[in-house]
């Protein structure tokens, strides 16, 4: 009798302890990053011809801020008489899903340097793609595009921004 009591204060102890406290997962890391193929559609004349690749890396905690992009590389398909040399820069913020489905927003700025003053803008609330491993792949991004600037350097539109693809199609 001894010994079962003392087995029953033992489990109430155990069960005591296990009482108020749980286990919480750490936030998801999403990352992304690789080629991507922008495609601008709207402008005219050299607001026409924007579009590009790029190289980025970024990491995101679930429900964090934006976080910067990491440019590696960039270049236009076409001569740009707007952005002749120029900086890019960016920013994410991108969520995975329990069913590994990334959504999220992202901001990318070209700047020129020569000549200066113009400004190519994409903006999106429409990140999409699906996660392996943490990793963001066949992500989508779509929104819109603005071009400031010079005479000849402005213009707005809509594009569609895509990883890893040899096109950059929606379908």
């Amino acid at each position: 009798m001894k010994k079962l009591a003392i087995l029953i204060l033992m489990a109430l102890g155990v069960a005591a302890l296990g009482c108020g406290h749980s286990n919480i997962a750490p936030p998801t890391q999403t990352q992304t990053g690789g080629e991507w193929e922008a495609q601008l559609i709207g402008g005219l004349g050299q607001a026409s011809l924007l579009n590009f690749v790029t190289d980025f890396n970024v990491t995101n905690t679930n429900g964090g801020t934006n976080e910067p992009l990491s440019i590696s590389s960039f270049g236009f398909f076409n001569v740009q008489s707007c952005f002749v040399t120029r900086n890019e820069s960016g920013s994410a913020n991108l969520t995975t899903s329990t069913t590994n489905q990334v959504t999220g927003s992202m901001l990318y700025t070209v700047q020129s340097v020569n000549p200066p003053g113009n400004t190519l803008t994409l903006t999106s609330n429409n990140v999409t793609g699906t996660a392996s491993n943490g990793s963001l792949t066949g992500g989508i991004v779509t929104g819109t595009w603005t071009l400031t600037g010079g005479t000849g350097c402005t213009g707005s539109g809509t594009f569609t921004l895509c990883q890893g693809k040899s096109s950059c199609s929606t379908t």
